[in-house]
């Protein structure tokens, strides 16, 4: 006759739960996941499945204590169990023992709440110094009617009676015992009988929140900004969400942007690109003046260094290019048509019908616009 009681290791005097916990630690030791292609480890898992069939069945216990067998007890069968607690009294705690060394759970995990996304516009100008944005946006949190329980004030959820508060459905399927989250409570282990009437029995709600968002200097479009845990809220105490604030830097009705430069273009007087002089040109940081040089042509670029748009996260700022095209007078006075009418005939090589001397022409050019 097989001693049982020394297979599991227990004394005759044990009690069922004892017996109970040495099966399923030595159940966990030589299980065949973790003692692959080891035939000896193997037998030895069978032994201790026989062993606990019998002790752990109090009716088959008390038989084997009076007449050394257990009735209806098939003996060498291995997973071959008769009546009373079989397979799943010998699986209910090993299974849970598997769960836990090999990174399961019994109920559900905690969950990290999921990620919001926000669409945010910013001007040329807050792009290129940095600003603070107030946003508001709907994020999921504890109810606080029922302080997330979902239940309605007074009353408490019940134990589900599918999995028993386990969150998790267990059944045999051939070798082993398979687990599965419960679909009647979702994996929680309680239902809801009075749901909260502001969350619906969610135990949580979707709130306006405002947040105030730091926008960095030098940032541009299709950056993303994380605003860590200001997300949903996580599920089972898992952590909440982030926020990321996707940016849009609008069109600049004057600049565009190049990387760390901007461009425009600036219009100069026709007598200005001839004669030179002195222009305002405008820049992020207000007006700038430049010289341009006589017989300036358009196209021609002038650099404003430090006058561009900052590197992310640093003081070094790029240049402003500004394009000068010369701006044609579409309105004339006679007076202006005239000096222009000289100038071009000189200019052209056709005799001057007038039978004054062009005398002073460039001195009445340079006034062209004044006049």
């Amino acid at each position: 006759m097989k001693d049982y009681y020394s297979i599991l290791g227990v004394t005759q005097t044990a009690t069922q739960e004892e017996i109970k916990k040495a099966f399923r630690q030595l159940a966990l030791k030589y299980h065949p996941d973790r003692t692959k292609g080891d035939k000896e480890a193997e037998e030895k898992f069978k032994e201790i499945n026989e062993a606990y069939s019998c002790l752990g069945d109090a009716e088959k216990r008390v038989n084997y204590d009076r007449y050394g067998s257990a009735e209806g007890f098939s003996s060498g069968s291995g997973f071959g169990f008769g009546t009373g607690t079989t397979a799943t009294d010998i699986f209910e705690g090993m299974f849970d023992d598997f769960l836990s060394a090999f990174g399961g759970s019994k109920r559900a995990r905690p969950t990290k709440g999921a990620d919001l996304k926000y669409d945010l516009s910013i001007t040329l100008e807050d792009a290129a110094f940095g600003t603070e944005k107030i946003i508001k946006i709907l994020k999921c949190q504890i109810c606080e009617i029922c302080s997330g329980t979902g239940s309605k004030s007074g009353t408490s959820p019940d134990t589900c009676h599918a999995c028993k508060g386990t969150g998790q459905i267990r059944f045999q399927q051939g070798f082993f015992s398979v687990v599965k989250t419960c679909g009647k409570c979702s994996g929680t282990g309680n239902i809801i009988i009075n749901p909260c009437h502001n969350c619906k029995g969610s135990g949580t709600v979707r709130v306006a929140k405002e947040i105030s968002v730091r926008i960095p200097a030098g940032i541009d479009t299709g950056s993303r900004l994380r605003v860590s845990g200001e997300g949903d809220i996580g599920s089972y105490g898992g952590p909440p969400g982030d926020l990321y604030v996707v940016i849009t830097v609008d069109e600049h009705p004057f600049f565009t942007r190049n990387g760390m430069d901007i461009h425009c273009q600036v219009p100069i007087a026709f007598h200005i690109a001839v004669f030179g002089g002195e222009v305002e040109i405008p820049t992020l940081d207000g007006t700038a003046k430049v010289k341009i040089p006589a017989g300036t042509h358009s196209g021609k670029d002038f650099h404003l260094k430090g006058k561009g748009m900052p590197r992310l996260g640093s003081h070094h700022r790029g240049s402003q290019i500004a394009s000068v095209y010369i701006d044609v007078p579409t309105k004339l006075t006679p007076r202006q048509r005239e000096i222009l009418k000289e100038f071009a005939e000189i200019s052209s090589g056709t005799p001057n019908k007038s039978k004054d001397k062009p005398k002073g022409l460039k001195n009445r050019l340079k006034n062209f616009f004044s006049i």
